[in-house]
């Protein structure tokens, strides 16, 4: 008989590439998910991950065994699941500005960690996410810490920003920047437009979206330059900053703030925190 808890530590490791990240979404330690998956490679003899300071990847009998330990895992849940009457269901708002593409991937992560957790994601605005969480309407909100001032949340990552246009973007010194920008106010388009006040550069918003896709598709139009998350930046952009002679913009925390104090929905949090890490770490 295979130990449950033990496939369920190998798959999140899996998911999740990493023992830190599997043990803080299984509310237990580093050093006890190790041994778990140690003793589950014994009871198999077949050894399952391949382990190096830097990366956990899966073996050749880790990656045959994923998907029969998917279904164990979902089948035990669901076997639970029978003795419980409450929805598992967790409400995220998430700044636009955060996730893009990768968001297929995000609730990718989340679906095989916990099959039964129904999740309601919000794409907004950091602003926005903060209300949500205020009045109650989002249990948690992943969103950009622009002052560094906010507090009792979780910093999950720090986001790169960068200048983007299409690669062959034409812009000379001396003339007025075009730029697409998120409608004021954003702390965003404070950021961007700071950066150019500061370094000399005339800029003239020439496009104003609803959010990063629609400033997105305006840079992939040849509009302007935007400044942009690395990880929204829309396929076949690239980073003109250093080419154009524009300033550099800083870094920004992600940051997980919690809104709801129910243990079935801060341990999804959980389980979201990691899988925010673990694109993080793949980007």
């Amino acid at each position: 008989m295979l130990d449950a808890a033990a496939v369920e530590a190998f798959v999140l490791v899996a998911d999740l590439s990493s023992f830190t990240r599997a043990a803080a979404a299984l509310n237990s330690s580093q050093a006890a998910v190790s041994l778990k998956i140690r003793r589950l490679e014994e009871s198999l003899g077949r050894r399952l991950l391949d382990r190096t300071p830097r990366l956990v990847r899966l073996s050749p009998d880790g990656a045959n065994f994923l998907a029969a330990a998917r279904e164990l895992v979902a089948a035990q849940q669901k076997a639970l699941a029978a003795f419980t009457q409450e929805q598992r269901r967790i409400t995220v708002s998430i700044s636009h500005h955060i996730v893009g593409a990768d968001l297929t991937t995000l609730l990718q992560h989340l679906h095989r960690s916990d099959p039964g957790l129904v999740v309601e994601v919000r794409i907004t605005t950091s602003g926005e996410a903060m209300a949500a969480i205020n009045d109650g309407s989002s249990d948690c909100a992943v969103v950009l810490n622009h002052d560094g001032k906010r507090r009792g949340g979780e910093v999950l990552f720090k986001e790169e920003f960068r200048w983007t246009a299409v690669p062959e973007f034409d812009f000379r010194p001396g003339a007025v920047l075009p730029l697409a920008t998120q409608a004021s106010p954003c702390n965003v388009r404070a950021m961007a437009v700071s950066a150019l006040d500061k370094a000399g550069i005339r800029w003239s918003e020439v496009f104003v979206g609803g959010g990063a896709q629609t400033i997105g598709a305006a840079v992939r139009a040849g509009l302007a330059v935007a400044a942009l998350a690395r990880r929204v930046a829309p396929m076949g952009t690239a980073d003109v900053g250093r080419r154009l002679g524009l300033p550099p913009l800083p870094s920004r925390e992600v940051m997980l703030l919690s809104g709801t104090t129910s243990a079935t929905k801060r341990q999804a949090m959980k389980l979201l925190a990691g899988s925010f890490r673990a694109l993080a770490g793949r980007t």
